[in-house]
C-alpha cells in the first residue's frame, strides 16, 4: 500500500483489531457510551432483515432497543481480512458468531447466528472509527422465530 510503511500498516491493523474487540465488548456489556465513541457520527449500518440505519445515533438506538435490558448477547469476531485503501481508510471482513438469550413468559429463548461483518473504517483525528457495517448471517438457529433481533 502506497503511503504506509510496513510498521505503520501493522500498527493500523492492531488498532482496527482493538476497535473491533471494544465494539463486541461494548455491545455485550451494553456500554452505549463506549459503543457510540467507536463509530463515526455518519456511520451507516445495514443488517439482515432491518432498514438501513443512517447514523451512529440511529444505529445505537436500534441496537439498544432490540437487545433491551433483558437480553444477553455474546459476540465473537474472528479471522479478519483487512485491506487499506489509504493510510486513513480501510475495509474489513470478519467471521462472526452472535448469541442472544432472553426469557419470555417463563421460557428461555435464543438466537445463534454465524456469518460475516463487512465494515469500513476511517482514521479521524488520529483514531480509527467504524464508518459502515453490513451484517450478513449465513446460518441462523433459533429457539423461536425472532421478531426483532439485530446488531
Amino acid at each position: 500500500m502506497e503511503g504506509m510503511s510496513d510498521l505503520e500498516r501493522l500498527v493500523a491493523l492492531e488498532d482496527i483489531k482493538l476497535l473491533k474487540a471494544r465494539r463486541d465488548r461494548a455491545v455485550d456489556t451494553k456500554d452505549w457510551d463506549l459503543y457510540l465513541s467507536l463509530h463515526a457520527p455518519d456511520h451507516v449500518s445495514d443488517n439482515d432483515g432491518f432498514d438501513r440505519w443512517e447514523s451512529a445515533e440511529v444505529m445505537i438506538a436500534n441496537v439498544r432497543k432490540s437487545l433491551g435490558p433483558d437480553k444477553i448477547s455474546v459476540h465473537h469476531s474472528h479471522s479478519p481480512e483487512i485491506t487499506f485503501e489509504s493510510p486513513t481508510k480501510a475495509k474489513g471482513i470478519w467471521g462472526m458468531e452472535d448469541n442472544i438469550h432472553w426469557e419470555e413468559d417463563g421460557t428461555r429463548l435464543w438466537l445463534q447466528g454465524y456469518g460475516f461483518y463487512h465494515e469500513t473504517y476511517e482514521k479521524r483525528d488520529g483514531t480509527w472509527l467504524f464508518t459502515s457495517r453490513r451484517l450478513r448471517r449465513t446460518y441462523v438457529r433459533t429457539s423461536v422465530e425472532p421478531d426483532a433481533i439485530g446488531d
